[in-house]
């Protein structure tokens, strides 16, 4: 029950604003953001079960970001690995490519995986038949069951984050929306709940902000990420 929501090309002081909440079970051990790797190097958390991870930007501005779906498929391979693959691209457009050859030649459980740069805004969906859709500029909001206008959750996050006139301001909203209980977006389970929450940003400049709550953040306060791509 994933929560994704970015602004694109909404700012012109920031092409790209990210507020993301990642629900999983609570004994999953993941390492939280920091720069890896070198070709490109890529800033983003790590789950350590898995290898992979739910969300990050390389050194080309390209983001990636990815929640479950329910679908009846059943995966060979964990779905954050899909993510490390789009974020070891230079481009939206290769990341994409990236993902279609992966679902072509092994099997993935459902997943709704985002990626993103200056020129293209993609969201793909895989339930066993993947669905690609080019997203306008615009606020989106990705969960489980769809994005936008498809469920109660999407639409109520969304509502919150329209209508602002910065990245700040936006993002102000986004930890809001984020902590919110009633609408589905921080979420306390049985074993199971709202793991952390990030804030990424993408200047216009190239300069990459990532602030990082270690929990649901409706009790842990977000701390910038110190290191730079």
């Amino acid at each position: 029950m994933c929560t994704l929501a970015f602004a694109w090309r909404a700012f012109e002081a920031a092409p790209l604003v990210v507020a993301a909440n990642r629900d999983e079970s609570v004994g999953r051990p993941s390492s939280p953001p920091s720069v890896r790797g070198d070709d490109p190097a890529v800033l983003m958390p790590r789950d350590e079960r898995a290898g992979g991870t739910w969300i990050g930007v390389n050194e080309h501005r390209v983001f990636a970001g990815v929640t479950n779906r329910d679908a009846d498929v059943v995966g060979e391979r964990s779905r954050g690995r899909l993510v490390t693959d789009a974020l070891a691209a230079a481009t939206a457009e290769a990341a994409v490519e990236s993902v279609e050859r992966e679902v072509a030649d092994r099997a993935y459980a459902g997943f709704n995986l985002v990626v993103a740069d200056d020129g293209e805004c993609v969201l793909l969906e895989w339930d066993g038949v993947l669905r690609t859709h080019v997203l306008e500029a615009g606020t989106h909001v990705v969960v489980n069951e769809g994005f936008d206008g498809a469920t109660g959750k999407s639409r109520a996050v969304r509502a919150r984050l329209l209508g602002h006139d910065s990245p700040a301001a936006w993002l102000d909203a986004a930890r809001g929306a984020l902590r919110d209980h009633d609408v589905g977006a921080c979420l306390h389970g049985d074993g199971y709940g709202t793991r952390s929450s990030s804030l990424v940003t993408v200047a216009a400049d190239g300069a990459v902000t990532y602030e990082f709550a270690d929990g649901p953040p409706c009790e842990t306060p977000y701390e910038r990420v110190d290191a730079v791509l």
